[in-house]
């Protein structure tokens, strides 16, 4: 009788468990996800600096042309 009631009683799934295992899952896609943001954010970053720099060497070019 003690064997079948603790039986039971392991195969249960507590909410507890359940909230644990989501937020667990969920940080594990957490993880790349932010990596992957990460390398999205500084790519645009630098592209954007590319641009700039191209414009200010533009700028500075048309400068010295003026002086001449």
């Amino acid at each position: 009788m003690f064997l079948l009631v603790s039986a039971q009683s392991t195969s249960t799934i507590n909410t507890g468990d359940i909230i644990f295992q989501i937020f667990s899952f969920l940080f594990l896609l957490a993880i790349p996800a932010v990596i992957i943001l990460l390398v999205v954010v500084l790519r645009k970053k630098n592209n954007r600096l590319k641009r700039v720099e191209e414009k200010a060497d533009k700028l500075l070019k048309d400068k010295e042309r003026d002086k001449r």
